[in-house]
């Protein structure tokens, strides 16, 4: 006779569930729906492309968040029947497919308790992510195109658009730096833990005599900001230079000079855009991102904080959040939340969630303490 109850185990994750119902506020979040839906439908929406955009984007986002609470609720249902059933029926095969159920249902509703922490003014946003290599040579240019892609990877595995903005290749190995959008509800408090500088020890594939080499990159994260109308930058401000998109090596991969730099003189920042078909496009682009840096870079002064939103990463010695360790013990830590990981493979391949609830519990934290 099977002995298979599983009822308490439920029972927690209905409980869990339940607060995480209360803090998203669904009732409010179907009214959201219906009022962001009325508005896609009007007939004139598109006479305005930018306000369209906004508002289907929106919709997008809050569609895509209740869906995630919806879809947890029918799945407890599901499993109460899974289980009911295998006790009925006696079935081993169907008790192994509930426990599979209810250890999958554990993790995903662990992640929409992490979420649940992201209370933050820009938290619900989208984000653009900057990545740059630091000190290291080739090793760490070689590092930065490694973490473009677990950050890739790991927006694929949740099924988030990305956007590419920006490539500059190294004339060696990798990557000087890249900057990529993540368009997905709470992008920015989820990534933004990932900020700050991170540290590779390995044994050089570049170098000669089995050498242990140690790089450096330098990650920021920002918030998709709305159009910062209340930055105002001034032409004077700014330098604008223009040359051909390039590809690994150096190559050109387009005939005109349709990319964008534009460094504002003030602050010294330095936003490139290459990845739009035109040169007003990618100027357009390099701007929004420029208006939120400074936005960002406004607030925080007037808050009086210390660093910016996006983090003051100099990609060296001294100021690391996370190593990699690939020799010996083959182990990623982070620094901040003690969390590790033994298979640095599997982090490299994007499987970041376990790093990045630890982080975003431990910035909890760490602000409620404060």
């Amino acid at each position: 006779m099977l002995e298979f109850d599983p009822s308490a185990d439920i029972q927690a994750l209905r409980s869990t569930f339940s607060d995480i119902q209360a803090v998203v506020d669904v009732p409010a979040l179907r009214a959201d729906i219906e009022r962001l839906s009325a508005e896609a439908g009007a007939p004139d929406l598109w006479d305005d492309v930018e306000k369209a955009q906004k508002v289907t984007s929106a919709l997008s986002h809050r569609q895509a968040e209740l869906k995630r609470v919806t879809d947890v609720e029918q799945r407890l249902d599901d499993l109460d029947v899974l289980v009911e059933l295998a006790n009925e029926m006696d079935d081993e095969d169907t008790a192994n497919e509930a426990r599979a159920e209810l250890a999958a249902l554990g993790e995903v509703i662990s992640d929409l308790e992490v979420q649940t922490l992201l209370d933050g003014e820009y938290d619900e946003r989208a984000a653009v992510v900057t990545i740059r290599s630091g000190a290291g040579g080739d090793d760490a240019t070689d590092f930065a195109e490694m973490l473009m892609r677990m950050y890739l990877r790991w927006a694929e595995r949740h099924k988030y658009p990305v956007k590419v903005m920006d490539t500059s290749y190294a004339e060696g190995a990798g990557i000087k730096s890249a900057t990529f959008e993540v368009d997905a509800p709470y992008a920015y408090g989820t990534l933004s833990v990932e900020a700050g500088t991170h540290r590779l020890a390995r044994i050089s594939p570049f170098g000669s005599a089995d050498k242990r080499q140690t790089s450096f990159a330098a990650v920021e994260v920002i918030p998709v900001m709305e159009e910062a109308v209340e930055v105002d930058i001034p032409e004077g401000d700014i330098r604008v230079d223009v040359f051909r998109s390039s590809g690994p090596g150096g190559q050109s991969v387009n005939t005109t000079d349709s990319a964008v730099r534009i460094t504002h003189l003030p602050t010294g920042i330095v936003v490139s855009m290459q990845n739009e078909k035109s040169q007003i496009q990618n100027r357009a682009a390099a701007m929004r991102v420029l208006q939120t840096r400074l936005l960002l870079l406004k607030k925080e002064e007037e808050a009086a904080k210390k660093k910016e939103l996006a983090g003051v990463i100099t990609a060296s010695w001294g100021d690391q959040m996370r190593s990699y360790f690939l020799y010996g013990q083959q182990l990623v830590k982070d620094l901040r939340t003690g969390y590790e990981v033994g298979n640095p493979a599997v982090v490299f391949d994007g499987d970041l969630d376990g790093l990045i609830a630890a982080g975003i519990r431990w910035r909890k934290r760490k602000d409620d303490d404060d």
